[in-house]
């Protein structure tokens, strides 16, 4: 019984991270008047803020001096920084340049990717419905490498950056909030150099700056910290492949937003790829339905 709990309580959260990514690209683009690096350091800032309040009603600051006295896990905790600011980076950049589809394009190869890494460094088996999916995947990556004539690096960054970090994760096994408050922390020196000696934006001010422009800037914190503190509960109680499942939820919305909201344009090579990573996630979803009928 427990175990069955543990295991949908994993789902809740896997839905509540994805989603909340999904909608994500709205807020960010709402953001595009700062410059990406002022957006990527307030996330920073104000995401250390935010978990320190949550470490402090939890109490779980022991928890957080405990970690500490951990070379081999701070070691880890410094590579999932690493992963994490480089996803943020360039999902920003993405959103922000007008590259929304090619984000969702990532987003979508990512369970993709989530399954091969399972296979690769946590012995999970992979099916052969599975590896179709991975096949189509590569033939759908294939066809913007033929098309662009070189590899789409927003749409491999992102899903290999974030698919390495859940994978860390998912070997350290360390608290969700306690790692992700020590991996902002890592990156907070970096985000407060740049605030205070290199940011010159007409934004960089806050002081300046309106009052609802500066709302939007602190719940940042809020938007980068709540879905990681999902995500990382989740892929402590699901399979890795069965947290890619969730994965297409924020590139399908990412996708609505892009053609919908702000015209982003899709060519024939595109749309493609897409149909290609389409038929790779419903055979996921239904591989299930795929064997009984193979029976």
């Amino acid at each position: 019984m427990k175990q069955f709990s543990e295991v949908h309580l994993g789902v809740f959260y896997a839905l509540g991270a994805y989603l909340i990514w999904g909608i994500s690209p709205l807020y960010f683009k709402h953001l595009d008047v700062l410059p990406v690096f002022e957006i990527i350091s307030h996330r920073v800032v104000w995401s250390v803020l935010f978990l320190a309040i949550i470490l402090t009603i939890t109490r779980q600051w022991e928890r957080f001096v405990k970690l500490l006295q951990s070379p081999k896990l701070m070691a880890l905790l410094c590579l999932s920084t690493a992963l994490i600011s480089t996803n943020w980076l360039v999902f920003i950049w993405s959103i922000n340049n007008d590259h929304m589809l090619d984000a969702s394009l990532g987003y979508f190869i990512n369970p993709l990717v989530n399954v091969l890494l399972g296979l690769i460094f946590l012995n999970e088996s992979l099916s052969r419905v599975k590896w179709v999916a991975i096949v189509l995947a590569c033939i759908g990556v294939l066809v913007q490498v033929i098309e662009l004539g070189s590899l789409p690096w927003i749409s491999l960054v992102l899903p290999f950056s974030f698919a390495f970090y859940g994978l860390v994760r998912k070997k350290i096994k360390v608290e969700a909030l306690v790692g992700l408050f020590i991996e902002t922390l890592l990156g907070l020196p970096v985000a407060l150099i740049y605030l205070c000696y290199f940011a010159n934006s007409a934004t960089s001010n806050l002081l300046n700056n309106p009052f609802s422009l500066n709302i939007w800037i602190v719940s940042a914190g809020v938007v980068t910290a709540l879905p990681l503190i999902f995500f990382a509960q989740a892929a402590l109680r699901l399979k890795l492949s069965t947290l890619g499942f969730f994965q297409y939820l924020a590139p399908s919305l990412m996708f609505l937003f892009a053609v919908g909201f702000y015209n982003e344009p899709i060519g024939i090579a595109k749309s493609i790829t897409f149909i290609f990573i389409w038929a790779g996630i419903l055979l996921f979803v239904f591989e299930n339905q795929i064997h009984r009928l193979a029976k």
